[in-house]
């Protein structure tokens, strides 16, 4: 399947949709021939999409319990195992989203640790999207493929804020202790600095100090490079190196690949074409997010605001009140967002959650997102779309499976973390069509009308 053996180059396990797409965009551009499913795939599956180098599974483990996450990444990681490929990564949100009780990473760490009994490297860091890492703490631009201002995580304006998993420490070391007790190195920034002999033997000194983890310090693809060496030097020759983080893993990796001659950046894509009208569906509760909306609503978008107080009490009325104010808008070539919140401070964030916690098997990704997905469902059954803009990490992965979705690939760049991919979904209206999935902190101000235009970034 990969170029020099049968074995892929790389199979990756993301906790969420719009993170899953991100891994997807790095690989793809990398020159590595990615799919991303929604569960994994079977043989069958594999069979039907020739020359795959890569494979990525969409998972929903960012807004899970800990029991929950045992029960659904095991047998992930043992089938991601049985495929063998070179590396398997757990891919989290480059802003490390997670707590002890909801998308716990330290116990994504230790199933991982008990499934492939590896040295687990931890690579947070993601320059492209202005995520960087120094002394083993997290800093992040406010806005994924924008020029916002970077802030310390537990200073940052929206992810210090955010509702399910506020950013309270930017140390990731003491994140990750309140999660688990794996004992954890670091490869700081000085150190990836060094020559590549020195680099080897400090890595080689951290593995004889018994760290189960370590985590790699980088700021500017220099430093990807060199942990992408590192990597490949580490990595087993009979089964997968298991690793941790964001989309960084893909990057360290293609751009080691690429400087060795094994795989060759795509450069070329497709030309886009404007669309009308574009539908929008987010679930984002981003203040990067909320922005975009009122840009677009200034500038043609019609709005729809989901009543999610309705919707956590079970009125099935608002559900089919939106989805004939949007199938009358489309039909009238109007581009249309529907949305759950206009950020952080939307009354409706607390009002809902108020509800839900008098249900325990409910959660607001996974009410609002399925109501999202299907809403959209509904829509695309009346209105043939040629484009479609799914926003919101942690709602997008519930949205993606009630929309039908089995497998999706990239089509072209768009914004860093988001590309536009095709969706494959059998007996599906979405079957077909032009998906972007964008997570809340990606893109500039203008991001819907630039979808809308097919104008990439």
């Amino acid at each position: 399947m990969s170029i020099t053996s049968n074995r892929l180059l790389l199979a990756f396990y993301g906790d969420d949709f719009t993170g899953s797409t991100d891994a997807l965009e790095f690989l793809s551009k990398a020159g590595i021939k990615t799919m991303l499913f929604i569960s994994a795939p079977s043989k069958t599956q594999l069979q039907q999409y020739p020359d795959l180098q890569a494979i990525g599974i969409a998972g929903m483990s960012r807004t899970m319990h800990p029991q929950a996450m045992q029960e659904t990444l095991q047998p992930a990681f043992e089938a991601l195992k049985a495929i063998n490929p070179e590396h398997v990564h757990y891919k989290v949100c480059s802003t490390f989203d997670s707590s002890p009780e909801r998308g716990n990473i330290g116990r994504a760490i230790e199933i991982g640790k008990a499934v492939f009994k590896t040295l687990v490297p931890l690579v947070v860091a993601a320059p492209a999207l202005g995520r960087y890492c120094t002394f083993g703490n997290l800093y992040a631009r406010m806005g994924i493929g924008s020029q916002g201002q970077i802030y310390r995580l537990d200073r940052h304006p929206s992810m210090s804020k955010h509702p399910t998993t506020p950013a309270t420490e930017s140390d990731l070391r003491l994140h990750l202790a309140k999660q688990s007790q794996v004992k954890t190195g670091l490869f700081d920034i000085l150190d990836i600095a060094k020559e590549s002999k020195q680099r080897k033997e400090k890595l080689q000194a951290l593995i004889a100090e018994e760290n189960e983890v370590v985590l790699f310090d980088a700021i500017d693809a220099t430093h990807m490079e060199s942990i992408g060496e590192l990597l490949v030097d580490i990595a087993p020759q009979d089964c997968p190196l298991f690793s941790v983080g964001s989309s960084g893993i893909e990057m360290a990796l293609g751009l080691h690949w690429n400087n060795i001659g094994r795989i060759k950046n795509k450069e070329n894509w497709p030309q886009l074409s404007a669309v009308k009208p574009l539908l929008v569906v987010s679930g984002s509760c981003s203040p990067v997010t909320a922005q975009q909306i009122n840009t677009a609503v200034a500038h043609s978008f019609e709005e729809i605001a989901l009543d999610t107080v309705a919707i956590a009490k079970h009125q099935d009325e608002e559900v089919k009140d939106v989805i004939a104010k949007a199938i009358a808008l489309l039909k009238a070539e109007k581009n249309v967002v529907i949305h759950t919140s206009k950020g952080p401070d939307d009354d409706r964030l607390a009002t809902t959650g108020q509800i839900l916690k008098q249900d325990e098997q409910l959660t607001s990704a996974s009410l609002l997102g399925t109501t999202l997905g299907n809403i959209t469902r509904a829509i695309l059954q009346q209105v043939k779309l040629q484009r479609l803009l799914l926003a919101g990490g942690d709602t997008s992965s519930y949205a993606a499976r009630a929309l039908g979705i089995e497998a999706v690939e990239m089509i072209a760049p768009m914004s860093p973390g988001a590309p536009l991919c095709k969706a494959y979904a059998p007996n599906s209206p979405a079957n077909g069509i032009e998906i972007n999935f964008k997570g809340g902190q990606v893109g500039a101000p203008n991001y819907f009308e630039q979808i809308q235009s097919g104008k990439i970034s």
